[in-house]
């Protein structure tokens, strides 16, 4: 009988140490002591078609030598085995366009079903079937380079034993038997061919214990695969959910159990964790092995884990109370790295690189940007600097605040405050409802609103905080953030001095002069604009770094134009595009800009990096962990400007940044590689070539003097 443990027995997480980069330890909590198997769902399936060749070889080079490739195992009408993700072919490749007359009608399960199944061809006849992406989330760019269908064969030939094994799922033995065919024939035969097979996985107990039963498979781990709790295991006549109050039964005939990740961590219905249950210790006791499905990067999970899938791999191997024994997973090099470089490390580990971790409104990724919650998060989360775009109220107060227009993080509009819109061209294209035409005391009373920079893909931020957290002053914000760097950063300072009589120039040189921060020459005190004329104004502040940002991308900068910035900035704001070009997602080239700044001892920070996968290009995997790696060990980048500061901070500390290159994750992601794999036709169309930056991009005049405050004009002009 599983139980449910407190939730907070597990965070904040005790931290084992399972990493194959260090001595094994008996105090990893796994049945045997030993590291986690990674199992590669079809290969790298999160990228290539499912049980493609390219899917198994980018598992295989892109991961750990402890990997394993999972085969779904399927039989033609002739016998032969084959590695495809499901019963039905139509889904993943393009059958229905070579044999359009040939779907049928068959019971699945008891379920009526109809399409195109691989009992119905030769597989000389499925030769001529091409594989395609089956998950329509994923890029269809390698849909048209005929990638085939492999046999188990083809895919056991991959395995370099010891190092690597091989898993065969069979979810369909009785089906095939009700038509004359015989997965438990076939995977006798592989044994006369010499091909070893590590584990073989089934939901059908009939199925297991024949196996089981044959003195070849012995050296064979027998898997039970649990489905969903309500459905039914044929052998048995018992819902999945009752066999799992069983498992000393389970015991006798299989060696371990595979579950869905909710068999561990429930998640309630708005996808919040619930306490985690003793299911993997339960079945430990038992001498059961247990291993978990379902970790996909590209999908969204619990919101505990800030879209971070890394965060969630951890969860189930390095929590303090238990570790799975292995994970199948879509993107295999993220519990690859998992185990290898992540687990094992505490609050306290120590930075492997200098890069610094800069927050983007505080942790925006978690609460509402520039709020105190969010200041909070990235202070505990392990910021080096914490960040605080300067507004200006309407009686001159200066606070904290994503944008200028209250509209785009606040619940303004839904006030009596609406009125007081306003079109300004000089500030935005469209109706704002802004800062200075509200007093502090009434910005006080408006409820924030999280950021939403997904929203077109449904991906939103945790929901139960959305309007959570107060605002901060100038002022309040600088005794948050005391202990960490600061970065103030300015925009909007001429339309502020010259059209509304406020500036916001003077009114951070004050606060920071009351604060005490004109004096100290610690903790790091940062000053960003977009605009020469704002730091300027802050030359003869020299314990600042004054910190320029290119609003643009850009390919490069021209020997002028870094001249001219190097007399007012002692380093550079560039966006993520402006190192890495892509084109529909895919990574297409590297500039030298950042080197070229570096070149004239100008330090490179690059801005926004986010947790959420559609947020990175198709070569990062769809993780964070992989995208962050490429800028600081690949471009060399020297700070991150992240809204998630807790996955980037973590990074930092990560194990195999003391190996160099020597572990795949620590390897920067080569532009332009994924995308040579592309055939002509499926190709996005080239990109128009980023600008350079002139020195007339940077040349401005100075900030006008603070003029008679003008009148702002309610409703749209």
């Amino acid at each position: 009988m599983w139980k449910f443990m407190a939730l907070s027995s597990v965070f904040p997480l005790l931290f084992l140490h399972c990493s194959l980069f260090v001595a094994l330890v008996s105090g990893c909590k796994t049945l045997q002591g030993s590291p986690p198997v990674v199992i590669a769902r079809g290969g790298f399936s999160g990228i290539f078609p499912d049980s493609s060749l390219p899917s198994y070889n980018l598992a295989l080079k892109a991961t750990s030598t402890n990997i394993t490739l999972w085969c779904d195992v399927q039989l033609t009408k002739d016998g032969v085995g084959i590695c495809f993700p499901d019963i039905k072919l139509d889904n993943a490749t393009d059958i229905s366009i070579v044999y359009p007359g040939k779907a049928k009608d068959y019971s699945v399960n008891k379920v009526p079903t109809r399409g195109w199944f691989s009992l119905d061809f030769n597989f000389n006849e499925l030769e001529n079937v091409s594989l395609v992406q089956g998950v329509y989330s994923r890029t269809n760019k390698f849909d048209g380079s005929n990638y085939h269908i492999s046999t188990v064969e083809n895919v056991a030939k991959l395995v370099k034993s010891p190092s690597t094994g091989l898993w065969l799922n069979v979810q369909h033995d009785t089906f095939y038997k009700h038509h004359n065919l015989s997965v438990e024939k076939f995977l006798l035969s592989l044994s006369t061919k010499g091909v070893s097979i590590n584990y073989i996985s089934s939901p059908n107990v009939d199925f297991l214990r024949r196996v089981r039963s044959k003195s070849v498979f012995k050296k064979t781990v027998t898997i039970f695969r649990f489905l969903e709790q309500y459905k039914i295991e044929p052998t048995t006549n018992k819902t999945y959910g009752a066999l799992l109050k069983n498992l000393k039964f389970i015991r006798t005939f299989a060696s371990g159990i595979l579950v869905p990740k909710g068999y561990i961590w429930p998640v309630d219905s708005q996808l919040y964790l619930q306490q985690h249950t003793s299911l993997v210790s339960d079945a430990h006791k038992q001498g059961l092995k247990v291993f978990v499905s379902d970790i996909v990067n590209d999908v969204p999970f619990s919101y505990n884990f800030s879209y971070d899938p890394m965060a969630e791999c951890l969860s189930f191997i390095d929590n303090g109370n238990f570790s799975v024994d292995g994970i199948l997973s879509d993107f295999p090099v993220t519990p690859s790295a998992a185990i290898n470089c992540f687990s094992g490390l505490g609050r306290n580990a120590k930075k492997q690189v200098e890069t610094l971790i800069i927050s983007k409104y505080g942790a925006s990724g978690d609460y509402p940007a520039c709020t105190d919650l969010a200041y909070k998060k990235a202070k505990s989360d392990g910021a080096d600097v914490i960040d605080c775009p300067v507004q200006i109220s309407k009686d001159g107060v200066p606070f904290c605040l994503s944008s200028i227009d209250l509209s785009k993080s606040t619940t303004v509009s839904d006030t009596k405050f609406r009125n007081r819109a306003a079109i300004i061209p000089e500030i935005q294209n469209g109706s704002g409802i802004y800062t200075f035409s509200l007093t502090w005391n009434e910005i006080k009373t408006l409820n924030p609103s999280i950021l939403k920079p997904f929203e077109k893909y449904l991906l939103f931020r945790n929901p139960k905080f959305k309007n959570q957290g107060k605002f901060v002053t100038l002022s309040d914000f600088l005794s948050l953030a005391k202990g960490s760097g600061i970065l103030i950063n300015i925009e909007n300072a001429a339309y502020l001095a010259e059209k509304r009589g406020l500036s916001v120039t003077k009114a951070v040189l004050n606060t920071l002069k009351k604060s005490g921060y004109d004096e100290q020459r610690s903790p790091k005190v940062m000053i960003q604009s977009t605009h020469k004329s704002v730091l300027k104004i802050f030359k003869d502040k020299s314990k600042y770094e004054r910190v320029y940002k290119v609003g643009e991308n850009i390919r490069d900068a021209d020997k002028k134009a870094i001249e001219d910035i190097k007399t007012f900035a002692d380093s550079v704001v560039v966006q993520k595009a402006s190192v890495f070009t892509q084109s529909e997602a895919f990574l297409v080239n590297s500039t030298n800009l950042v080197a070229r700044l570096q070149s004239f001892k100008l330090p490179v920070y690059v801005e926004t990096f986010s947790n959420e996968f559609v947020s990175q290009a198709w070569d990062y995997y769809s993780d964070a962990f992989v995208e962050i790696n490429s800028y600081v060990v690949g471009a060399k980048v020297n700070g991150i400007i992240t809204d998630f500061p807790k996955t980037a901070v973590r990074y930092t500390k990560n194990k195999c940044l003391k190996h160099g290159n020597k572990a795949p994750y620590i390897s920067p992601i080569q532009p332009g590689k994924l995308l040579k794999q592309v055939t002509d036709f499926y190709l996005p169309p080239p990109s128009p070539p980023l600008p350079v930056l002139h020195d007339s991009n940077v040349t401005e005049p100075p900030l006008p003097s603070v003029s008679k405050k003008l009148p702002i004009f309610s409703g749209a002009r």
